[in-house]
């Protein structure tokens, strides 16, 4: 089991929406944890705000500073996207700006046990949702520790521009962290240049291309029901296989043991 981030670069769209799109198709256990330091819109955008009382990062983050018992209260802090199952979990993101201090400072300790959780039993692939690079409090544990991370872009001009500026940064990053090439690869939103323009422009491989669907989109982002048959969700449920391609060949190559499967996929 993996870690899979999702980030983008200023002006780009859908890191959210993905994430979600990618949660609710997976075949495999799955947490979606918002990681993104400006704060969550799920529980606010496709749960409607409909749970009762404060829940995910940032509770997560103000009771692991006072009390240290990561492992005892992640359980409670998760929201269970296809209840009773708990095959599909939602850690929440930060909504109050005041919580934003307390997760900062935890985002390494939020990386090692992320991919614990990959080695657990049951285990679990953890979609990290970091938002936009280019904010304060970036969660660049997470990012080095990440199997996989997607740079999330529209295909077109404006979001190819901004991008490149955010790929070289995190290489940059990634370099002085010697961590081991081959996780960074491009997933493109919606309409504009195709895969091999966008790929020689960026310098840096397309890992799928997903469609311009904005009902879909609509309801990922405002509430509703998700149909499984349109578009979007299709082509995200499909963007596993290509992310398990990647993480065998980048293991294969770095001697890193092969993934364990989960006889009791979803």
């Amino acid at each position: 089991m993996a870690i899979i981030a999702l980030v983008s670069a200023k002006g780009s769209p859908g890191v959210t929406t993905t994430a979600l799109a990618c949660t609710l198709s997976w075949h495999h256990r799955v947490v979606l944890a918002e990681c993104d330091p400006a704060g969550g819109s799920i529980m606010a955008g496709y749960l409607a705000g409909a749970l009762p009382g404060p829940r995910g990062l940032g509770e997560l983050a103000v009771g692991e500073l006072r009390d240290g018992n990561l492992e005892e209260t992640f359980w409670s802090q998760l929201v269970d996207l296809d209840a009773p199952k708990r095959e599909r979990l939602l850690l929440p993101g930060v909504v109050d700006p005041a919580q934003a201090g307390s997760v900062i400072p935890l985002w390494q300790r939020f990386a090692d046990f992320f991919a614990a959780l990959g080695r657990g039993r049951p285990a679990y692939d953890v979609i990290v949702d970091c938002g936009r690079l280019h904010v304060v409090g970036t969660p660049w544990p997470i990012l080095r520790a990440a199997d996989v991370v997607l740079i999330v872009t529209a295909a077109r001009l404006p979001s190819l521009s901004s991008s490149q500026a955010t790929i070289r940064a995190i290489e940059r990053d990634f370099a002085e962290h010697r961590v081991p090439a081959g996780s960074l690869r491009l997933l493109l939103v919606g309409d504009g240049h195709s895969r091999g323009e966008v790929s020689k422009a960026l310098r840096l491989p397309v890992i799928e291309h997903l469609p311009h669907d904005p009902r879909t989109a609509e309801v990922l982002s405002h509430g509703g029901t998700v149909r499984s048959g349109r578009p979007l969700m299709r082509a995200a449920g499909a963007l596993e296989v290509p992310v398990r391609a990647l993480l065998d060949r980048r293991r294969a190559r770095l001697g890193w043991p092969a993934a364990q499967e989960v006889p009791d996929a979803v």
